[in-house]
């Protein structure tokens, strides 16, 4: 006998409207998912608007199965009224995460009922550093398009990290990777240590 795999599926509240946000999370449990993720917006929405949290708590009361709540997780704070509304245990996000790279261990600190300092900019620009050098190994990657990341990447971080946005406007029109390598060590924690670079 196979093992048993698990099927999950991810929705919007729907396309125009939320006139089938519970049908439609009634068909994926009666089709048998094991958890379903809801990105508390529609379509039309975009990311234009505030994530609907109430649904999701609307949703997640009809539901048998977990319920994963998705959508404007920017922050602890933003991470706790979602929960209290939407009543999950479970989350996810994206371009949160890309925002602010430290959020899930702060949300873990909070819930753990611990307390943990915030990534200084320094140490972000190191973890950007290991990413580059991740994707350098990649056979397909070539120079522009990690170049290209590392760009998208900044123009996310401007939004949590004010350093971000010097940054970006110092790589935005660099054309070699290399130069864009070496200024983001001078911004990280071994290039400030070495170079007592600020």
């Amino acid at each position: 006998m196979a093992d048993e795999i698990s099927v999950s599926a991810k929705r919007q509240l729907g396309y125009e409207t939320t006139d089938l946000a519970m049908e439609n999370a009634r068909a994926v449990e009666a089709a048998n998912a094991s958890f379903i993720t809801v990105h508390a917006r529609t379509k039309v929405d975009g990311y234009h608007y505030p994530a609907r949290w109430e649904w999701l708590g609307k949703i997640n009361d009809v539901l048998t199965i977990p319920l994963v709540a998705n959508g404007d997780i920017h922050s602890v704070d933003e991470f706790l009224r979602c929960r209290e509304m939407s009543h999950c245990e479970n989350f996810m996000w994206g371009r949160d995460a890309v925002i602010q790279p430290d959020l899930a261990r702060q949300i873990s600190a909070v819930q753990s009922g611990k307390v943990v300092e915030p990534m200084l900019w320094h140490e972000v620009v190191t973890v950007i550093i290991e990413m580059t050098g991740l994707m350098r190994a990649q056979p397909t990657m070539q120079d522009k398009k990690v170049l290209g990341r590392i760009k998208q990447w900044l123009a996310y971080l401007k939004r949590h990290y004010p350093e971000a946005a010097l940054l970006f406007s110092e790589i935005r029109g660099m054309k070699q990777l290399q130069k864009a390598d070496d200024l983001l060590w001078l911004n990280s924690t071994i290039g400030k240590e070495l170079t007592g670079y600020k």
